[in-house]
């Protein structure tokens, strides 16, 4: 399973948006703050649980992702994106210090606020009509195409407008026979604008391989930052950067989740959670999509918080205790000293 978190600020004409692309009429405008993504695969099916927080003036949007295989299409559980972003918290871990600190007695010099700031989801030709149905406020259409030109223009016939320039990113996956999940994204009252997060949408579709469509990004004009997410077997790795920046592993282990949203999506307990950040500072060098593979050890990590604590000995600093004892035995010391030289010289 792969979640993928998605940070993705969009500026019109900007049409991709993490795993798919979103058109909205050239009149509008619309930003993709946030998209979510929860990915399960077992080896044969994947799932996507796909959340999307849009801001914006679009009375309406379309978004188009391709899929390797026919793809059925549910309302998802907002609270899973809930769970899993628990799940990978950091864990909290208090470590000691010897020597007082700035904010430590005697060098408190002031009683104001010493708090730290905060540290830094009848069809035409060359396309065929797998099924449209309505999913909440979802109108969504499962396409086959031969050619990207022709499915561009049955989804302009239907009331998505798609540019040119995202038929020719569609010509790829034409090419290897993909599919088509073409949603159009409406806010729940009328005449009203897309706003907020809107409901997940739930995708499963045939795969042999843990695969994340990224290759329609490269259309994107600012950069994007993505968090996958994956829940498998073992722990997992993507086989290159695509084009980014390094992924990066902040967690990964085994985890139990019975009777969860977690468990109810990836259908078992104990499975390995690999979470994996990652950036894309030039989206248009995206060379194509995410494969992930297994690692090469199931090695578990984890972030680690710390909360920076005096040491103390039954509630006394222990630097002070220290302090106090070498005084202490200075003092000794020189009064033995004092001791014994009056003694020599009483004797003298």
């Amino acid at each position: 399973m792969l979640l993928a978190l998605q940070l993705v600020a969009l500026a019109r004409p900007a049409y991709a948006c993490g795993c798919g692309a979103m058109v909205v009429d050239p009149k509008t405008t619309m930003s993709v703050d946030r998209e979510t993504s929860a990915v399960h695969w077992d080896g044969r099916t994947e799932q996507i649980v796909m959340s999307l927080t849009v801001h914006g003036d679009a009375p309406n949007a379309a978004w188009i992702m391709p899929v390797p295989h026919r793809a059925t299409v549910k309302l998802g559980d907002r609270a899973l994106f809930d769970e899993l972003v628990s799940l990978v918290k950091p864990a909290e871990k208090d470590r000691t210090y010897f020597w007082p600190h700035s904010g430590d007695w005697p060098f408190r010099w002031s009683d104001g606020d010493t708090a730290a700031a905060p540290a830094p989801g009848a069809a035409g030709p060359g396309v065929g009509l797998v099924g449209r149905e309505r999913l909440g406020p979802f109108d969504v259409a499962r396409l086959t195409a031969t050619d990207p030109d022709a499915l561009r223009g049955w989804l302009t016939s239907h009331g998505f407008r798609l540019p040119p320039s995202l038929a020719t990113g569609l010509r790829p996956y034409v090419a290897q026979h993909w599919e088509y999940v073409a949603i159009r994204l409406a806010p729940a009252e009328k005449y009203g604008f897309l706003n907020g997060t809107l409901d997940p949408l739930r995708l499963s579709f045939a795969s042999d391989r843990l695969v994340y469509p990224m290759r329609l990004s490269r259309l994107a004009r600012t950069p994007q930052s993505l968090g996958l997410y994956v829940l498998a077997p073992h722990r997992m790795e993507p086989r290159g950067a695509i084009g980014g920046s390094a992924p990066e592993v902040f967690f990964a282990g085994r985890i139990k989740t019975r009777g969860t949203p977690v468990s109810a999506l990836a259908g078992t307990d104990g499975a390995f959670l690999t979470a994996i950040d990652q950036r894309f500072p030039h989206p248009e060098r995206i060379s194509g999509d995410h494969e992930l593979r297994r690692a090469a050890a199931d090695t578990p990590y984890r972030r680690v918080h710390y909360t920076d604590v005096l040491m103390k000995v039954g509630g006394v600093p222990a630097w002070i205790l220290v302090v106090g004892g070498v005084l202490l035995v200075v003092v000794i010391a020189l009064t033995v000293r004092r001791r014994r030289r009056r003694s020599r010289e009483a004797t003298a």
